[in-house]
Order: C-alpha cells, then sequence, then structure tokens
C-alpha cells in the first residue's frame, strides 16, 4: 500500500522573518527530482528502470538520490556498485547522489560471500572510487561540483539560480558510530565516524558562510539518514549534526530545506531540529522501498518561498 503522510507541501515563512537578498542575484525558476532507497529487489530494478525512463523526459536541473541503491540484507558485490553508477551515468539529467547505510555500514550482515565485501570500510572506499571520480556530477549533461577533498569526495555543494545545495554524508545505522545490538554484538567504528563527522560539521558551516555571502535566497542539504526517528542510540551518531544545523538554520533566517531516505515514509514538515523548531526550516522525506515514485521540487528563487513540493507517482509502480 502507497503511504503518504504530507504535513506541509510548501516550504514557507513570513516575509517579516526573512532578510531578503539582492533580486539581481536570482535566477528563473526550475525542478528537481528527489529520489532514494531503491531498488531493493528484482521487481524495484524495473520499476527503477521505468522511474529513470520517466525522470529522462523531464527537464531538470538536477536529479538528488538521497542514498540506498540496495537492501541492508543484500550482498555488497562490486556488481552492483556498478549496475547503480551505470544507471546514474545515463541519466539524461545531471545526478547528484550521497551514499547510504545500506552500500557501506551494514555490509556485515550476510550474506557477502568475500571479507572485502563483508566490511564496511572496503566497500566504503569502493563506492567513492565508483561514483565519485571527479569533480562533476553524475549523468550524461554534467553539472560542476564543488568538493570537500580527497578523503570526502562524496560531500558536494553547489548553486543554480542562486540557491545553495550540498549534501553530507550522514547515514543511517546510527551514523556508524559504535551501537551495541541486542545480542551483545557491537556494530559501528568510532574513529571513522569522528573523522566524517567533523568534516561534516566544517562542511556545513562551510556551507552557510558560502549561502550568506553570495546572498543565497535559500539552502537545500540532502543527506541519507533520517536523524529524527533514528537518533535513539546512546552515544548518538546526529545530535552534533542536529545541534550545528538549528545553529545555522536560525541564524540563516531564510528558508532552509533537509532531504532525506532512510524510513522509507514519504512526508513534508517542519520537525524540531534539535530543540527548537524553526519556521524557515522544512524537511523533506522522499519515497523509498517498497514505493518508487519521486517528489518534485519546484524551485522559484524570486519567489519569497522558494521551494514547493509535488510527489510524483508513477501509475505503473502502484501496487495492486
Amino acid at each position: 500500500m502507497l503511504v503518504l503522510v504530507v504535513a506541509v507541501l510548501t516550504a514557507s515563512v513570513s516575509a517579516a522573518a526573512i532578510a531578503r537578498p539582492s533580486e539581481n542575484a536570482r535566477g528563473g525558476p526550475f525542478d528537481v527530482a528527489l529520489i532514494g532507497d531503491i531498488p531493493y529487489n528484482a521487481t524495484q530494478e524495473v520499476q527503477t528502470a521505468r522511474l529513470f525512463a520517466e525522470l529522462d523526459g523531464e527537464k531538470l536541473a538536477f536529479i538528488a538520490h538521497d542514498g540506498d541503491i540496495k537492501s541492508g540484507s543484500s550482498a555488497c558485490t562490486d556488481d552492483v556498485y556498478q549496475r547503480e553508477f551505470r544507471r546514474f551515468e545515463n541519466s539524461r539529467n545531471p545526478l547528484v547522489y550521497t551514499p547510504g547505510d545500506n552500500e557501506w555500514t551494514d555490509c556485515h550482515r550476510p550474506p557477502n560471500p568475500t571479507p572485502e565485501e563483508a566490511d564496511p570500510l572496503n566497500r566504503l572506499a569502493y563506492l567513492r572510487g565508483v561514483f565519485f571520480p571527479d569533480s562533476d556530477s553524475l549523468g550524461r549533461k554534467e553539472i560542476p561540483l564543488q568538493r570537500q577533498g580527497e578523503a570526502y569526495p562524496e560531500n558536494a555543494r553547489w548553486q543554480r539560480g542562486g540557491v545553495t545545495f550540498a549534501t553530507l554524508h550522514i547515514v543511517g545505522s546510527n551514523n556508524n558510530r559504535p551501537t551495541t545490538l541486542s545480542n551483545g554484538s557491537v556494530i559501528g567504528n568510532e574513529e571513522e565516524y569522528r573523522a566524517r563527522n567533523a568534516a561534516n560539521l566544517e562542511w556545513l558551516a562551510e556551507t552557510f558562510e558560502e549561502a550568506e555571502a553570495g546572498e543565497s535566497p535559500a539552502v537545500m542539504l540532502v543527506i541519507q539518514a533520517n536523524p529524527f526517528e533514528e537518533d535513539t542510540a546512546e552515544p548518538s551518531g546526529f545530535s552534533d549534526f542536529k545541534a550545528a544545523l538549528e545553529r545555522e538554520v536560525l541564524a540563516f533566517g531564510r528558508p532552509v530545506v533537509l532531504v532525506h531516505g532512510d524510513s522509507h515514509t514519504f512526508r513534508i514538515d517542519k520537525p524540531v531540529i534539535s530543540e527548537k523548531r524553526p519556521l524557515n526550516f522544512t524537511r523533506v522525506e522522499t519515497f523509498g522501498s517498497p514505493d518508487v515514485h519521486w517528489v518534485r521540487a519546484a524551485v522559484d528563487p524570486r519567489d519569497e518561498e522558494v521551494f514547493s513540493f509535488e510527489p510524483e507517482i508513477i501509475e505503473e509502480n502502484v501496487a495492486p
């Protein structure tokens, strides 16, 4: 059954609450596609091909994929990464991708045929080498991206019409911070988490600095994890990010959208970030397995609200 949980379909905030940047710096309206958490099985591979065929017929500024190119219980073999890389590269629209936990942190789960494929850090290094070969987006039509560096090439930033966009590598499974499971085993890697967390916080701060310097009318961030519902482990792998995000959103004062996947429930709302619920902040969760659809983000840099969102349902993919 297709589940839609939609609280708010526009990222709105009163004009009085916004310090408006120069109108001269803004471009015209454009559309963005938001997808993630697909495909998880053979049926969804067919549905995902149908999804990309529909996206190929759309005139999009870019597609943002918020991670999970496979099921967390399927093997982390090289051919899976190569298959999705080819799909992304064949897209007629530029595509920007941020990794999900199913691609690496969950690869300790069986079945994985070799020790390398069962090693999360091995899989992380492999997907970085496959999906982030240079400074451009994926797709037949590329857009230039600013990447954080060789250590974290998946963290990207770019602008369109004056609006600032960025990806941050924040994943499910407590963001790879060590967690004790019910059977007593511990998963995660504190050293990897701390280094990447520091890089993410730096990238977040730089993104808002650049947005302020360029008088961006709005910011959109794309991550994989749902840091609001999954933040139950102690110590938390998301608390630092949420506290920093809340500070940046409040200081920026203009519309900020956080796009994520992970919990597979399409929704648009205004949650508490860390301790506060800023009205200029909107969360968009994309469709995910078993629902293979997409979200259209209409972006108008000259409009006060900047962003509006619409679910795009592929009728052939709706379960009977």
